[in-house]
């Protein structure tokens, strides 16, 4: 018989861990709230375009877009297929594979970006930035970077 002995949390760590926990739904759902509100759009929707906006020809294959944004290839398609009903991406196939899509950012689609934007960073310094001190955001982007590292060791950092 094998016994696993599992490292329960101190209260320290509880602590953290809950805190961690609540402050990152909270900030992301009010970055959401805000985005719905002021730009019509969830801020999945909103990372799809900031994502093509900063590719090469505003254009990623489909299976980069969705590794990318951290989403599934099948809720990446379903989002990609609302945006191009707005007429803010369209998709292409893919010029060196046939089996591949392309999702490409539309000139409408850039503006629409380019208007959602500047709110949009006013809430994430507002949220996220302003409340802490100097020192503190540099921990938070240190701290932020050695989880990334250990949890997904292949994504370049960025």
């Amino acid at each position: 018989m094998i016994v696993v002995m599992t490292r329960w949390l101190d209260p320290d760590e509880q602590r953290t861990w809950r805190a961690f926990l609540t402050a990152s739904r909270a900030l992301m759902a009010t970055l959401d709230r805000e985005l719905q509100r002021d730009a019509g759009m969830p801020h999945a929707y909103y990372e799809i375009l900031v994502r093509l906006s900063e590719a090469p020809g505003r254009q990623l294959r489909m299976s980069d877009l969705a590794d990318a944004t951290g989403g599934s290839r099948s809720r990446l398609s379903h989002a990609v297929a609302r945006l191009a009903e707005s007429g803010w991406v369209r998709r292409e196939e893919c010029p060196t594979d046939r089996r591949g899509q392309v999702a490409v950012l539309t000139e409408y689609g850039f503006e629409v970006l380019s208007a959602a934007a500047p709110g949009h960073v006013d809430g994430v310094r507002q949220h996220l930035f302003d409340p802490l001190s100097p020192a503190q955001i540099d921990q938070l982007r240190r701290i932020s970077e050695a989880l990334v590292a250990h949890l997904e060791p292949d994504r370049p950092t960025s």
